[in-house]
C-alpha cells in the first residue's frame, strides 16, 4: 500500500511560483513511475507532468512545457513539481499519483494516462491571482 500527501499548494500572483511536493510512504517508491495531475473547477482532469523511476526521463502537459519542472528524491521518499511563470489558467487542484509496477519504461502516452497510476494523493489548491 502507498499513501501520498501533496503539499506546497496556496495563493499566488500571475507571473509567480510555488513548489509542490509530494511524500509518500510504502515500499518500492524508488521504482514506481510517479505523475502530477490537476483539475480544475469544472473541467476534466490535466495530465501535468510524468516522471520514471530514475528521474532521468521526464514528460510534460503542453499547457506547462518550459514553465513547470517535475523532479524526484528517491531518499526522501518524495517527487516534486517547480511551478514557474504562474498563470491564472494554472488555478487548480494539484494531485500526485503513483504507478503501482516496478521499473516501467513508457513512452509520454503512458505517463499521461490516469489509468496508469494506481494510487492517488488528497490534492492541494493552486490558486493563481490575475
Amino acid at each position: 500500500q502507498v499513501q501520498l500527501v501533496e503539499s506546497g499548494g496556496g495563493l499566488v500572483q500571475t507571473g509567480g511560483s510555488l513548489r509542490l511536493s509530494c511524500a509518500a510512504s510504502g515500499r518500492n517508491f524508488s521504482e514506481r513511475a510517479m505523475g502530477w495531475f490537476r483539475q480544475a473547477a469544472g473541467k476534466e482532469r490535466e495530465f501535468v507532468a510524468g516522471i520514471n523511476w530514475t528521474g532521468d526521463t521526464t514528460f510534460y502537459g503542453d499547457s506547462v512545457k518550459g514553465r513547470f519542472t517535475i523532479s524526484r528524491d528517491n531518499a526522501k521518499n518524495t517527487v516534486y513539481l517547480e511551478m514557474n511563470k504562474l498563470k491564472p489558467e494554472d488555478t487548480a487542484v494539484y494531485y500526485c499519483a503513483a504507478d503501482n509496477r516496478p521499473k516501467l519504461y513508457g513512452g509520454r502516452n503512458y505517463y499521461a494516462d490516469a489509468s496508469t497510476y494506481n494510487y492517488w494523493g488528497q490534492g492541494t489548491q493552486v490558486t493563481v491571482s490575475s
